[in-house]
């Protein structure tokens, strides 16, 4: 019986042991982050880019032997590209690598395939490709709705809003102004703003959904 006993606790040691060292592997494991460089920047500088922003740009991208894959310049008539800051409209890597510039900056990111298209690629793409973006900053606009209210509202983080937390934020709401409210009024005006916001139909309001949607939230 102490020989089992011995034997039980000698192999608890060596799970934990284990476990320790799988949680120090991965704790070394780099998060992949974005290389910066600014290669031209204004005199000026009345405005910096922000999470909820609409950014109006020009952008070429390649690929890390310097053969390009797209650019904003040969395509669309030449006309530069409108994108929303940090709702993962685009790339990760130019949600991450595009915050704090100015109108009028140039940058060149550098992305790696964590932060881009990954494992899978896309299009012409290969997987696990590294792509580099020079990319300049025409223009800044407030978004046409606020990325914190967004926020807010994600109670869970998951970048999507459920029925639950769209009808959490509006008990909140009623509470904070003293309107009378019932379960059933709830329920009418959240399935009213699925009905209009839920565009793709899955059950959840997206961040670009609720961005580029209507006015219930």
């Amino acid at each position: 019986m102490w020989l089992v006993l011995v034997n039980c606790i000698n192999l608890s040691h060596a799970l934990i042991f284990t476990l320790m060292l799988d949680y120090a592997s991965s704790a070394l494991i780099p998060e992949a982050e974005v290389k910066i460089d600014v290669l031209q920047k204004p005199f000026l500088c009345h405005r910096k880019t922000k999470i909820g922003d609409q950014l109006l740009i020009h952008y070429s991208g390649y690929f890390e032997n310097g053969t390009m894959f797209h650019s904003s310049h040969s395509s669309n008539d030449g006309q530069p590209v409108w994108f929303t800051l940090g709702i993962k409209e685009s790339l990760t890597g130019w949600d991450k690598g595009l915050r704090e510039m100015c109108a009028g900056e140039k940058r060149k990111l550098v992305i790696p395939p964590a932060l881009a298209f990954g494992k899978e690629g896309r299009g012409k793409i290969p997987p696990e490709s590294t792509l580099i973006f020079e990319i300049e900053l025409l223009e800044i606009k407030n978004g046409p709705r606020s990325h914190d209210s967004f926020q807010n509202m994600d109670l869970d983080d998951d970048w999507k809003l459920s029925r639950d937390e769209v009808k959490e934020y509006l008990r909140s709401e009623f509470d904070k102004y003293g309107i009378d409210h019932n379960e059933t009024h709830q329920d009418i005006m959240v399935n009213d703003i699925f009905k209009n916001e839920d565009e793709d139909e899955d059950g959840y309001i997206s961040a670009r959904e609720f961005t580029y949607k209507h006015d219930e939230l």
